[in-house]
C-alpha cells in the first residue's frame, strides 16, 4: 500500500482526464441518439469508470524508456529503498554462483538470501506505480496482492521441494515467524522510529481495532489443530488408543477444512475493505494526506509509466522466483551446518522476504504516517494468516504432502503472547519509541531462544 498517500490525488487527477477526454465524445452520441437518456448515460459512464486505466497517471509519460525507467527505478520512493538497491549486483553474482558453483552451498545461499532483498523491494515500488493507473479499488487490490508474492513464491517452492516432510517444519516455523517479523519487528521499528521525531503518534481506530480482532481471529484458526493434536497425543478412546497416524489423519483433515474456512474469512475482509466499508479506508487516507512531511517532494517525485510498471514487475517476480528456488535449494546443507531448522523458519526466512516491505514501513513511520505504517506491519500479518498459510496448505493437498497447521506448542504460545502484546499497545490508540522498542526486544528475545530449540 505504498502509493495510498496520495491516492485521493491521483483519483482526482484521473478522473478530471478521463472526463475531459472521453466523456465528452461519449455525451455527443448519446445527444444523436434519440433512444438513449439519462439513466443509461450514468451506467456507462460508470462502467467506463470501472475499468479505465490510465497509461500515463501522474508520470505524464507513455511507452518506454529504458534510461528513465532505470533512473526512476533506483531511486525508488524513499532513502531507505534507494539504498537498497545498491544491493542488485547480488542478484547476477548469484545466479552465476549458482549454476558455476553448486557445491559451495554457504556461498550460494547467502548470495541469494541477499539478492532476494532488492529484487522485493523493486516488486513492492512497481506495484505501487502500477497501482496509479488503476481505480482505487483495483490498485489497493493489487498492492495487497503483490505484497504476499514474494512469501507466497517461498512456500511454493518449498512445499515442491520438500522431500519426506524435511522441509515442512521450515514451512511452518516461516507462517508463524513471517507475522511475528510484522508485529514485533516491522511494528516496533516503526513505533522507535516515528517516536524519536515527536512525543507520540496519533493511531486510528479503524486501523488498530480492526486489524487486531483480525489478527485473534486469524491466530484462533491457525492455533485449533495444533490445540487438538496436543490435546489428543497419547489419549485412549472407547475404540481403544489412539494411534499416532489416526491422529495425524484427522489433524490434517481439519487442517484443510479450517485453511478453507481461513480463505472464506480473507475474502470477507477483502469485500469489507474495498466496497462495503471502503469509507473507512478513505477517512484514514484523508487525515494521513495532512501528516505526509514529504507530501510534496513525493508528488513531484518522476513516476513509472504503464507499461514500464508490467515490465518491472515481471522483472522482479522472474528474479524473486530464481533466488527463492536457488535459496530453498541449499537450506537442507545449511541447516547440516547447525543452523536449526526453526530459526531458519521463524527469524531467517522471514526477515529477507519481508525486508523492503519493512523499510517501507519504517519510512512513513518516520514521515509521521503512522497509520500507513500500521497498515504495512497488520495487513502482512493478516494475509499470511488468513490467505498464504491457507493457500500452502491446499497446494501441499494437491500435491500429496503431508503439510498441515500442527505447529510446535513453543511457536505457538509465541504467537499468542506476540498477538497480546501488540494488542495491548494498540489499545490506547497512541504509539511512542518506548513501546516501538519493548516490541523489538521481545522479537531479540524469540530470536535468541529460537536459536537453541532443539
Amino acid at each position: 500500500m505504498a502509493s495510498l498517500r496520495h491516492r485521493r490525488h491521483d483519483d482526482d487527477e484521473i478522473t478530471e482526464t478521463f472526463t475531459q477526454d472521453t466523456l465528452p465524445q461519449h455525451h455527443h452520441h448519446l445527444k444523436n441518439n434519440d433512444d438513449g437518456n439519462e439513466k443509461s448515460t450514468d451506467k456507462k459512464r460508470a462502467i467506463l469508470g470501472l475499468i479505465r486505466v490510465q497509461s500515463t497517471g501522474e508520470s505524464g509519460r507513455n511507452g518506454f524508456h529504458p534510461l528513465r525507467f532505470l533512473q526512476i527505478c533506483f531511486r525508488s520512493t524513499c532513502t531507505l529503498s534507494m539504498i537498497v538497491n545498491v544491493l542488485w549486483p547480488f542478484v547476477p553474482a548469484a545466479i552465476v554462483m549458482r549454476f558455476a558453483r553448486p557445491d559451495l552451498h554457504v556461498w550460494v545461499f547467502t548470495l541469494n538470501y541477499i539478492a532476494m532483498v532488492p529484487t522485493a523491494n523493486l516488486l513492492g515500488f512497481a506495484g505501487g506505480e502500477l497501482a496509479r493507473k488503476l481505480p482505487r479499488v483495483y490498485g489497493v487490490l493489487l498492492e495487497t496482492s503483490l505484497t504476499s508474492v514474494v512469501e507466497i513464491i517461498l512456500f511454493m517452492v518449498l512445499i515442491k521441494t520438500d522431500n519426506g516432510e524435511e522441509l515442512i517444519s521450515v514451512i511452518q516455523a516461516a507462517i508463524l515467524g513471517s507475522i511475528l517479523a510484522n508485529l514485533l519487528l516491522c511494528l516496533g521499528m516503526c513505533f522507535f522510529f516515528g517516536g524519536m521525531r515527536r512525543d507520540e503518534q496519533i493511531l486510528h481506530e479503524a486501523v488498530s481495532e480492526v486489524g487486531s480482532g483480525l489478527l485473534l481471529v486469524a491466530g484462533f484458526g491457525l492455533l485449533i489443530p495444533s490445540a487438538f493434536h496436543a490435546t489428543l497425543e497419547g489419549t485412549t478412546t472407547p475404540e481403544g488408543p489412539l494411534t499416532p497416524d489416526k491422529l495425524e489423519s484427522d489433524t490434517r483433515v481439519i487442517s484443510r477444512a479450517t485453511a478453507i474456512i481461513l480463505l472464506c474469512a480473507y475474502f470477507m475482509f477483502l469485500w469489507y475493505n474495498l466496497r462495503t466499508h471502503n469509507g473507512i479506508f478513505d477517512e484514514v487516507l484523508e487525515n494521513e494526506e495532512n501528516k505526509n512531511l514529504d507530501g510534496d517532494k513525493e508528488h513531484n517525485r518522476p513516476k513509472l509509466t504503464l507499461l514500464e510498471g508490467i515490465f518491472a514487475i515481471s522483472i522482479a517476480i522472474a528474479c524473486v522466483s530464481l533466488s527463492a528456488v536457488f535459496l530453498v535449494e541449499q537450506i537442507p546443507s545449511i541447516v547440516a551446518r547447525g543452523v536449526p531448522d526453526n530459526f531458519m523458519g521463524l527469524i531467517l526466512v522471514p526477515l529477507v522476504e519481508k525486508a523492503a516491505e519493512h523499510l517501507t514501513a519504517v519510512d512513513e513511520a518516520w514521515d509521521n504516517q503512522i497509520n500507513f505504517a500500521l497498515f504495512h506491519c497488520l495487513g502482512p500479518s493478516i494475509q499470511t494468516a488468513l490467505l498464504n498459510a491457507p493457500l500452502v496448505v491446499l497446494v501441499g493437498w494437491g500435491l500429496g504432502k503431508n503439510m498441515d497447521l500442527n505447529f510446535e506448542i513453543f511457536m505457538v504460545v509465541l504467537l499468542v503472547l506476540s498477538i497480546l502484546v501488540v494488542g495491548n499497545f494498540l489499545r490506547d490508540g497512541k504509539s511512542n519509541y518506548m513501546e516501538g522498542g519493548l516490541c523489538v526486544l521481545v522479537y531479540m528475545i524469540i530470536a535468541v531462544t529460537t536459536w537453541f530449540y532443539p
